[in-house]
């Protein structure tokens, strides 16, 4: 009896891409309960819920099972004149994912990651951009966003920050 057998229990881990495919799993089931994008014609639609800060998604694309789409706010950064902030995301139906294609929030993908980054560079930028998406989308149904909200926008519903005008303000200075 010197030798006594242990036994070792063994948990399974998930690997990192493993971990991402579920995360991508958590934002189809999250932005689907949200704003149910696979139903939406191609356009702009924004969700208001009266605080002033609406929530703009613009469906790009519509295919058989793929939606592509941005998900941004009705404002633009006055220096750069691009959505800040603002995800671009690939609805897979059939597979029942979302994901996070690249998201602009004070920088580009290249910025953050270079051009031709390794691929453990890669799988944790995604992470990062993949887990951003899910908070956000968390925050905006906790704010009441969502598709009881949502309506077809109009062009005059859009708001941009052009010229001089756009310089000031983000300045603090009156336009």
């Amino acid at each position: 009896m010197s030798a006594a057998i242990t036994r070792v229990a063994r948990i399974p881990r998930l690997s990192r891409f493993g971990w991402l495919m579920g995360l991508y799993a958590e934002n189809f089931a999250k932005l689907t309960r949200l704003f149910e994008p696979g139903d939406l014609a191609v356009g702009t639609y924004l969700s208001s819920n009266g605080d002033g800060l609406d929530v703009r998604l613009d469906i790009l694309q519509q295919h058989r099972f793929t939606t592509e789409m941005r998900l941004t706010y009705s404002v633009r950064d006055p220096v750069t004149g691009e959505p800040d902030p603002s995800a671009f995301i690939r609805l897979y139906r059939d597979a029942r994912q979302a994901e996070a294609t690249h998201c602009y929030v004070g920088r580009r993908w290249q910025d953050a990651i270079g051009m031709y980054p390794p691929p453990e560079a890669l799988i944790s930028h995604r992470f990062r951009m993949n887990t951003f998406l899910g908070k956000w989308l968390d925050y905006l149904a906790e704010g009441g966003h969502g598709v009881a909200r949502l309506r077809l926008a109009d062009v005059v519903d859009e708001v941009e920050l052009v010229g001089d005008d756009a310089e000031a303000r983000y300045q603090g200075q009156p336009a």
